[in-house]
Order: structure tokens, then sequence, then C-alpha cells
């Protein structure tokens, strides 16, 4: 990988690191299911008059937005919204990755390889020991880690999705997929709003609506999503995947340590040691055990 897209690589981490963030602040003056649906609605608008549409069965694009936009989000925002700390669910939601590996074996026949029934295993150790804070009460509500792990899930099933479509015979670009299927959770998203928010919060919400929810929107909108995956799509297709796909490990790094800089978060030690445990278990599923072979090799 060339120094410049390295950079731009570390750039797109960052970017979603501080995602988590972004959608605290966000969260201050807006419900989480309108935030998220404007989210989609900025993705979509434009962008959708300049991208041509992705030429895929419709159920697929149907399942990818309702799973990795739509219920992904749903469930992340309201955790969030529910005082779930931002650096944590940076982490956690990581456990996608777990997820789309069990998903894999059970709808692809993928057989799972030594490291990653050691790092599915690491992990959920981390996470029982993140829940067991949860509920001896220190600092992270159970109802947040649990929708934080929902969350996790719909992107798993998401992949599968995306794997679908990436596997299809008119395989599209990543942006076309991006911005059309940002089109799918707009209803869902307002539906919901209207039903557990109420329009009177909504109506509320957008009347008052202040620069730094707009700030957010923006960011969240552009910045995350359209100019994030649209470097990580190009870079996907300019090197093989283990060049890039390790790179996203950082992002929860980035997301633990901003969350600490800008909204003085922190985690108590037993909470330190459920989130090494899942990076732990992270490190082994991508790598294996290379530093232990690296060792013996010396």
């Amino acid at each position: 990988m060339t120094r410049k897209d390295g950079l731009l690589a570390l750039l797109v981490v960052v970017a979603w690191g501080l995602n988590f963030v972004v959608i605290k602040v966000g969260l201050h003056n807006m419900p989480p299911l309108l935030l998220a649906g404007l989210r989609f609605v900025l993705v979509a608008f434009p962008a959708l008059l300049f991208v041509s549409r992705p030429k895929v069965p419709v159920r697929l694009l149907l399942g990818y937005g309702l799973t990795i936009s739509f219920g992904q989000f749903a469930f992340l925002f309201c955790a969030i919204k529910l005082g779930m700390p931002a650096g944590l669910a940076s982490l956690v939601l990581q456990a996608q990755a777990f997820f789309t590996i069990i998903l894999g074996a059970g709808v692809f026949g993928e057989r799972l390889q030594a490291k990653q029934l050691v790092g599915i295993t690491l992990a959920v150790l981390g996470i029982l020991v993140l829940v067991e804070t949860s509920l001896t009460g220190q600092h992270i509500p159970l109802i947040g880690f649990l929708l934080t792990l929902a969350g996790a899930f719909c992107w798993a099933c998401g992949n599968i999705f995306n794997k679908k479509i990436m596997s299809h015979a008119s395989r599209p670009p990543v942006m076309s997929l991006v911005v059309w299927s940002a089109l799918i959770p707009i209803i869902p998203f307002m539906v919901a709003s209207i039903i557990f928010e109420g329009p009177a919060l909504m109506a509320q919400s957008l009347v008052s609506i202040d620069l730094i929810t707009i700030l957010s929107l923006v960011y969240l909108a552009f910045v995350a999503t359209i100019i994030g995956y649209g470097i990580w799509g190009t870079l996907l297709g300019r090197y093989e995947t283990w060049r890039v796909a390790p790179l996203s490990l950082l992002v929860p790094v980035v997301g633990m340590a901003s969350a600490a800089l800008l909204l003085d978060e922190s985690l108590s030690l037993l909470q330190l040691v459920g989130a090494v445990m899942v990076m732990a278990g992270l490190y082994i599923n991508v790598f294996g055990f290379r530093i232990r072979r690296a060792v013996q090799a010396g």
C-alpha cells in the first residue's frame, strides 16, 4: 500500500472512530430514530441523482438496507441515547465480526478455523465481563449494552446480504450500493420515530434544530458515510482484503480515545479488562497467533 493510500485508510479509521462521539453529540437535541432517519436522507439526496442504481435483485437490496442501515443504526442510536458510552459502543459493535463468522458458517457453509473459535471464545468472555459490570451498576446500562449487541447482529446480517450482492453477476460499485440502499431505511425510521418518539417531539426537534445537530448530521452523512465508504471501497478494490480490512480494528481504539478526550468517558479496571479481551479476540480472529509464532521463530 502506498503512503498516500495508507494515510487515506487511517483518515477513514479516524472518521469512523469519531463517528460515535458525533452521534452522542447529535443526540443532545434530537431523538435517536429521527436523527438516524435524517442521516440517510442526506446520504441519499442528492447523491442518487449522480450515482446509477445498482443492478441487483430488489430483495437483496432491501435486505441489505433494512439490516445494515436501519437495524444497525436504530439499535445503536437508541443505545447511546439510553446511556451506552460512545467509546464502549464503538468496541461492542465490533462483535459484528463474530456474528458474521457464525452466520457465514450457517448460510454459506463456511468452516470455522481454530483461530476464529479462539477469537470468538475470548471475545464472548470479554463481553460477559462487560455485562457483569452492567449488572453491578458500573455506568453501563444493560439495555444500552444489549441494544448495541443487537446493532452488531444487524450489521452482521447486512454483511451476509452484502456478500450475496457482491457475488451477483452484475456486481455493483460500492458507492452505488451505499447511496441507493440509503433510500430503504428512511421510511422505516420516520414511521418508527412517529410511533416511539411522537410527532410532537419530531416537530419540536426540527423547529428548534441547532448548529451542533446540523453539523453532526453533515458529519454522519457525508464524512462517515459517503466519503468514508467511498475511500474504503476504493482501497478494497485496489488492494487485497487482508491489507485493508484489519485496519478497521483501529476504529474502536479511536472511538474510545476520542470519547475519553472529548466526552470525558472512562472505564473501570474491570471494564478495561473486558475491552482488552474483546480487542484480543478481534486480533486473533484477523491475525491468528502471529505474535506467538514470531516469538517462537526468534
